[in-house]
């Protein structure tokens, strides 16, 4: 299948095989074996669901220490619309905005300022003849991996636009380059990032073949130097740029609302999202132009790496978007020129990680003893042979990777088959044995 990069990896010492991981990851990546959980990486869409669902912590997210940005000369971090959210709503953004110089950037770009741009692109796909509908937005990594991986009829749906974190470190580079006289390579662009996956698609893009963003750092990572340096920061210089459009992006619904259609539709977390993408291929949507899909619960304010609880930081960020509201008197901030392209460079494929040969007649031939295997087992789904369900389990067997006997049901059926076999075998001694 290639080589994978996952952001999301497994702490074996810290893995007790309780198998609540398997049960909830929306595309069956998860095995346990030998009492340790393994992740299926070509199954794997970093949505952080198993981060999310852990008692023992074990999953994990590899994002970059703040040490990075010390790689270059100088440093801009473009911090998610998220981050206002996790902090007292007496702090301004600009406030919030400012803390970041005082840990080691340079400068700061609001990603709240991109979405915009993403955003009047998006009406403007939507206003196009022949666009194919419903257009699925695809902002979430998580949601487009998914597509790649169980939805492959829905990728002529989604919108080929680049992210705003793609977008915001493009043109903080330039703006930057261009003000300051600055070599574009010395330049260092940051992503702070409430989520795994956007830490994926920066290390392994999809949309292009290499990322304008040179690191990612968690919230939970950086945020208690953040709280430390809040209420001491000096907030002269004016960082805040964003308009609410842009700044209600970080909760569900608020791409939907920036594009201006009535049929839209915003589900958030991602077996909520599977549900509706289900019925989409199935046809059973209808006035529907537009689909805002999220990985994580309430958003990316839901996000495993955030560390305020998403209903209070829905709280926090509505008081902003009010705010920015007042100032702007209900009307969207004015967009200045921008003459490059956010329109994808690379097309996406369907990635057939269900396929169980490459030669057909092969793989129907496993089908069917997969089929049968499946049919005999008990269908509890249970979990305890460290398989999502009986028929993940079928297919585990007929991969080579399980055998039937995993199934506690079917050990039971085994050892009670040959208690009785040996207590046959008992009383048909030879008659020297006496």
């Amino acid at each position: 299948m290639g080589e994978y990069f996952h952001s999301v990896t497994l702490d074996e010492a810290k893995c007790k095989g309780c198998t609540n991981c398997i049960k909830r990851c929306p595309t069956e990546a998860i095995r346990v074996r030998h009492g340790k959980a393994r992740i299926i990486n070509e199954r794997c869409i970093d949505c952080g669901e198993c981060i999310r669902i852990c008692p023992y912590h074990a999953k994990k997210a590899i994002t970059d220490d703040l040490s990075v940005i010390d790689s270059f000369k100088y440093k801009i971090a473009i911090p998610a619309p998220t981050i206002y959210g996790q902090f007292k709503p007496e702090y301004s953004r600009n406030r919030i905005l400012n803390t970041f110089c005082s840990i080691g950037f340079d400068d700061v770009y609001e990603v709240a300022r991109a979405a915009e741009y993403v955003s009047d692109a998006t009406r403007k796909l939507l206003s196009e003849d022949g666009a194919k509908k419903p257009l699925i937005s695809s902002a979430c990594p998580a949601v487009v991996r998914l597509i790649q991986v169980r939805f492959p009829n829905l990728i002529d749906n989604l919108i080929k636009l680049e992210s705003p974190m793609e977008v915001a470190a493009k043109m903080a580079k330039k703006k930057t380059a261009e003000k300051k006289k600055i070599d574009p390579s010395d330049i260092g662009v940051f992503f702070i990032t409430p989520c795994a996956a956007k830490a994926t698609s920066v290390k392994a893009p999809y949309e292009s073949k290499q990322s304008s963003v040179d690191g990612v750092i968690s919230i939970k990572s950086i945020y208690l130097k953040l709280l430390a340096k809040i209420d001491r920061t000096d907030e002269s210089r004016q960082l805040a740029q964003a308009g609410f459009e842009g700044i209600r992006w970080a909760n569900s619904g608020g791409e939907g609302l920036a594009v201006e259609t009535d049929s839209f539709l915003a589900v958030d977390g991602i077996h909520n999202v599977i549900s509706i993408l289900e019925a989409v291929e199935n046809d059973k949507i209808e006035s529907v132009d537009f689909i805002e899909a999220l990985a994580c619960t309430g958003g990316c304010l839901g996000g495993p790496l955030a560390v305020e609880n998403v209903y209070v930081a829905k709280t926090r960020i509505k008081k902003h978007v009010e705010a920015s509201k007042a100032v702007q008197k209900g009307s969207r901030l004015p967009l200045e020129p921008y003459d490059e392209s956010i329109v994808w460079t690379e097309e996406i494929a369907y990635k057939p990680v269900l396929k169980l040969d490459s030669d057909i007649e092969k793989a129907m031939k496993k089908l069917e003893t997969l089929e049968r295997i499946n049919k005999d087992l008990p269908g509890l789904d249970c979990g305890a042979c460290g398989a999502p369900s009986c028929r993940a389990l079928a297919e585990d067997i007929v991969r080579g990777n399980a055998y039937e006997t995993d199934c506690i049901f079917k050990l039971r059926e085994r050892v009670r088959d040959l208690a009785a076999q040996m207590k046959e075998l008992e009383e048909k001694s030879p008659p020297t044995m006496g």
